[in-house]
Order: C-alpha cells, then structure tokens, then sequence
C-alpha cells in the first residue's frame, strides 16, 4: 500500500513539473516586450540556481534581435537630416564671402554677382552672400588664396578662371595649388570663346592672323586671354601680340576703347553678348574666329579653331587645351570644408540656377546658363590632369617658349 502512494506522488510530481515547464514557452506571444525587456536587465543572482533559472529567459529574446536589426536601415536616413540641420545651424546668421578672380564688370564678376543675388535663399540657414573682387595674374592671386589663406568652413568660395587646372598642368610659374583637391560647386554655363579685332586694324580675318601681327590685350598667365593666342602662336604659327597684366577683361574692354590695343582672344561670347553688345551691332569688331571643340549656335559664319589644326598630335593637344571651356564660369571651394556644407552648396548651386527669378533676369541681361554639376566639374578637373606626360611637355615647352619671347 505504502509503495502504491509513493509511485502515485511521484506522478504527479513528474506531472506538476512537466506543467510549469512549459509555461514559459507561451510568454513570448502573450506578452513579447516582457522577455526582452528582462533580458537587458538581468538581476544579480544570489544563488547559483537562481541564476540557472535566467537562462531560458535570455534564450527566449532571440528571436527578437532580428526586429532590432529591422530598425537599423532607418539609421541612414536620419543622417541626412541631421547633417541638414547642423547645416543650417551653422549658416544661419552667416555671412558667405564669394571671390571674384577678376576686376568688376567682366563675364566672370556679372556672372557670380547674378549668382550671388539669388543663391542665398537656397542655402539652408539663409546666409547673406557678399561678392569679392581679387583680379590678378589671371585669377591665379584669388586661386592660391582660395586655396591656402581662406577660411576652410563654408564661409568662402570663389569664382575663377576656367583654365586653373592646365596652369597647373604645364607648371605655370606662381601655381601655389592643387586643382583637383579644391571642392568644385559647379559651373553657370559651358563657353565658346572668340577673338575679336577692332574693325580699323589690319587684320579683318583669322587667315590674315598668319602673317599680321595684332596687339591684343591678356590678364594673365591663367586665363584664356593670354593662354589660347599664346598657344596659338606656338602650335599654328600666328602673329598675337600679346600686352598682359590687365586686371580684368573690362579692362581690357576699355584699352580696346581707348585704341591701346587692337583686340582680345580668349573672350567668352556670352560676355561679349551681355557686356559689349552694340560692338557686334555697330561694326566696332570683327569676329576673327571662335575657340572651343564646337561651334556656337550664333556664329556659324565664324571659322572654327579646331579646323586649323595641322595634324594629329597638334589636334590633341588643341583639344586637351579648349576642352576647358566645358567648364565655362567655375564656382571653387577650398579644399578641407566639411563634405555635409559642400553637398549644401553643391544642391544650392543647382537649384539657384533653377530658380525662375534668376533666369528671368540672366535672360534680361542676355546672359546664357547651363547648369554643370560640382561633380561633373570635379571628374572634368581629373582628367585633365591626367593627361598623358608626352603631350603635356610638348605643350608646356611651347607655351614657355612663347612668353619667353
């Protein structure tokens, strides 16, 4: 009888046990926070059986971690924002400086004031955008301090000269940068440039330039005015009498007024259309012939420069010189801005050249716009300096042999 009731009480102890068992299986879908929640707080264990008794608790929260692996995708997205507001925070209140490398009333100073009148609405914080003149050599003064004197927080960028890059590239004297570490913001349009004589000079046509000289006007070793007749002279064998060291383009407009020279190549025909449009009216210039890979809509009378090249290794290099003017009116930053304010300024640009209010004033003022990217203008930077060391020795020994002369 004894060992009935003893078999009898071990069953349904076996039985009890069985039961409470499996009572915490059913917890994680009646109440699914409550294992998780107890797992990142596990209570200090006074006894070893105690602390046994956690370990299903803490295998019950598995199957919860992928739910929180769920939520990481959501990180990226609320960086953007982030980034936005530290953005905005830190502009709000500013003041953004814009350099021009050029003197007031040239393509380049109407271009980055046009830009300047409008840009600030579209920057997050609203700065106030103040316009810089810094002319010299070319845009080179305001490059070198683009790129080692200006502050490196967003406050400063600048407008230079399109031709910044091959300076570097054939070692111009006075180069104190590297091109491809600036942050280039974009460009206002795409160019093609022309060289232009007063209607009263001997020479009336680009096919006379090869065996008349002409007095021309430059600003400097990097800019297009003194760059392309230089290179013209080396490379085709034309007669560019070159006067340099003007500040900037208007002033080179108002020596050719004044009969202190008899022309000027290199000049960008959007500017000549927005600050000199009576000259083409009047009869005060002719159009000798105009520099890029292609010719403009509005000039397809005027020779094209790629046209005169002799052979194949003089094509090359033209190219390698004129396919600057993809780059047209480029907008820099100096290198060591914070990549979150460069992106800003980058979308800004963009969307200041979208905007209606500028494009119906840059229509007024016969101003033409094209919109390229900073990161266009960045992989256009690139390859330029990459271009291969043969042809930049050919070319860098022409042009230190022609303003040697």
């Amino acid at each position: 009888m004894k060992l009935r009731i003893l078999i009898t009480a071990t069953l349904v102890l076996v039985l009890v046990l069985t039961a409470c068992a499996g009572q915490p299986q059913a917890t994680p879908t009646q109440q699914p926070t409550k294992p998780a929640a107890e797992a990142t707080k596990p209570a200090p264990a006074p006894t070893a059986p105690a602390a046994q008794a956690t370990k299903p608790s803490a295998q019950a929260t598995k199957p919860a971690e992928p739910a929180a692996k769920a939520t990481e995708p959501a990180k990226p997205a609320s960086q953007p924002a982030a980034a936005n507001a530290a953005v905005e925070a830190f502009y709000k209140g500013k003041t953004i400086t814009v350099i021009v490398g050029n003197s007031a009333g040239g393509g380049y100073d109407l271009y980055t004031r046009l830009l300047a009148r409008h840009m600030g609405k579209h920057i997050p914080g609203n700065p106030t955008l103040i316009v810089q003149n810094m002319p010299g050599a070319g845009s080179l003064v305001a490059t070198n301090h683009l790129y080692n004197a200006a502050a490196k927080d967003g406050t400063v960028f600048g407008s230079v000269d399109r031709g910044i890059p091959g300076e570097q590239l054939i070692g111009t004297e006075g180069v104190q940068y590297d091109a491809n570490k600036f942050n280039w913001i974009g460009s206002m349009n795409e160019e093609v440039s022309v060289c232009v004589a007063r209607a009263d000079s001997p020479v009336k046509t680009f096919d006379e330039m090869f065996s008349k000289p002409l007095k021309i006007g430059g600003t400097g070793p990097g800019a297009d005015t003194d760059m392309f007749p230089n290179f013209l002279n080396a490379v085709l064998g034309t007669k560019f009498d070159l006067v340099s060291g003007y500040p900037g383009g208007n002033d080179i407009n108002l020596a050719m007024e004044r009969n202190e020279v008899q022309g000027r190549c290199g000049w960008s025909w959007s500017s000549v259309k927005s600050t000199r449009p009576d000259w083409v009216k009047n009869g005060f210039i002719n159009i000798l012939v105009q520099m890029a890979l292609h010719k403009h809509p509005d000039l397809p009378n005027v020779p094209l420069i790629m046209d005169y090249a002799k052979d194949e290794k003089t094509k090359n290099m033209m190219e390698v010189v004129f396919a600057r003017q993809t780059m047209g009116r480029p907008l820099v930053a100096p290198p060591g801005v914070p990549p979150e304010r460069i992106e800003a300024l980058r979308k800004a640009f963009v969307d200041t050249m979208n905007d209606p209010d500028l494009k119906a004033e840059a229509e007024k003022s016969q101003q033409e716009l094209s919109v390229i990217s900073g990161d266009d203008i960045q992989k256009l930077v690139a390859r330029i300096l990459q271009t291969p060391k043969d042809q930049v020795d050919i070319l860098a020994k022409y042009m230190a042999a022609e303003r040697s002369k």
